[in-house]
């Protein structure tokens, strides 16, 4: 058994039905659009009003010259980077500053070598933010302690603390430190950071629109 076969377990080593493999496959990845499709609009639903406050909340910080910073591990690295990316580059919208504080390899691997791995957020954070700021960390688990670590620090110091989670929210959902948690209520890996990106599409489009750019939806 391989390491993917979970994915597709239909799929055999001695397999020689080829038509009937590929309409397999076809069964699967629409199965798994399908799913995608129903949680991401379950969950747009659902935080339908904290979208909106949140937004609202973002705009006025935006309005004052506030900035975000967003964050995450592994693949929600990869999300913080193009979340701060839409923001920043802003597709049909106006531009806003945002960076992903898990974009820079040297500060990242010095500070994870010097000082530890679950800091390297927060110390990015004490360097370069200020109370007018925005913090949004990403954690499918929920449980991340570095994102948890630097949500605690953004409290602190006033920023406005944005955190995104799958499963029942773990540690996020239950912090003080976070004023606004997003849950998607899934545990699969794929279909929560896929539900996650709606979610801050669906934000920073209301932001654009309280920002009067209006840009599609």
């Amino acid at each position: 058994m391989s390491g993917s076969d979970f994915l597709y377990p239909f799929i055999e080593a001695d397999e020689r039905d080829q038509a009937g493999l590929l309409g397999d496959l076809a069964a699967s990845a629409g199965a798994k659009m399908d799913q995608s499709a129903a949680l991401r609009d379950e969950t747009l639903a659902r935080l339908a009003g904290e979208i909106a406050t949140l937004a609202g909340e973002m705009t006025a910080r935006f309005a004052t010259g506030g900035r975000l910073f967003t964050f995450g591990n592994g693949g929600s690295a990869t999300d913080a980077a193009l979340s701060a990316s839409l923001f920043a580059l802003a597709p049909g919208g106006t531009p806003l500053p945002a960076r992903s504080l898990a974009e820079d390899t040297a500060v990242l691997t010095a500070l994870g070598n010097d000082v530890g791995f679950e800091l390297v957020f927060s110390r990015q954070l004490i360097a370069h933010a200020t109370a007018s700021d925005m913090a949004m960390g990403f954690s499918t688990s929920g449980n991340s302690d570095n994102v948890v670590r630097a949500m605690a620090e953004a409290h602190r110091r006033g920023l406005l603390t944005i955190g995104l989670a799958g499963y029942d929210g773990g540690g996020m959902a239950a912090s003080p430190d976070i004023a606004h948690c997003m849950v998607v209520r899934s545990e699969s890996v794929h279909r929560i950071q896929e539900t996650q990106s709606a979610l801050v599409h669906a934000v920073w489009s209301e932001v654009q629109d309280r920002m009067g750019t209006g840009v599609p939806s």
